[in-house]
């Protein structure tokens, strides 16, 4: 039986320290995911921008490692963003999410053959574009106009990179 997030708020409320301890490391047991969130909460939650430091530098080994060839590529890609994804929606952080989507799409540039016209290659790098429009779109005025910036720079290197990328496709 599944109970509403309201129940189990309530309930949460009157165990004591020690029971909502072993309930945390009983959950650590169960999923990778549940530790690596818990861990996030309990070590890196009180400086989200040096966990998305840490994140970039482990993801950095998978983009330096990425096969040449792009039906490879693609795969290694979707692993990369299937953790990047993951990271960021610990942090629930917009300014997190949105610096760790434009690492990945300048990665993007950098590691994968971009004279390549694979078309699920292309729509990794179109879809994680939109996405950070629509991730700088919710973050405070200063936020967006800072990150608006890099993500114009991106769009000028992308154009000068990828053959029939057109930037004004992509503009905010």
């Amino acid at each position: 039986m599944q109970h509403t997030l309201q129940e189990i708020k309530k309930e949460l409320k009157h165990l004591n320290a020690t029971d909502l301890a072993e309930i945390c490391l009983r959950m650590s047991k169960y999923k990778k995911e549940n530790k690596e969130l818990i861990s996030y909460l309990l070590f890196d939650a009180s400086d989200p921008m040096q966990f998305a430091e840490t994140v970039k530098s482990e993801l950095k080994v998978e983009f330096e490692n990425i096969n040449k060839h792009y039906y490879y590529s693609v795969k290694s890609l979707r692993k990369i963003l299937r953790l990047l994804n993951r990271y960021a929606k610990y942090t629930a952080d917009k300014q997190v999410e949105t610096e760790l989507l434009l690492w990945f799409a300048g990665n993007f540039l950098i590691y994968t053959d971009t004279r390549s016209s694979h078309k699920p290659l292309r729509l990794i790098f179109t879809r994680q574009l939109e996405k950070i429009k629509k991730v700088i779109a919710k973050l405070p005025e200063d936020l967006q106009f800072d990150y608006s910036q890099e993500y114009e720079l991106l769009l000028d290197n992308a154009q000068n990179n990828l053959k029939s990328f057109y930037k004004k496709d992509f503009m905010l």
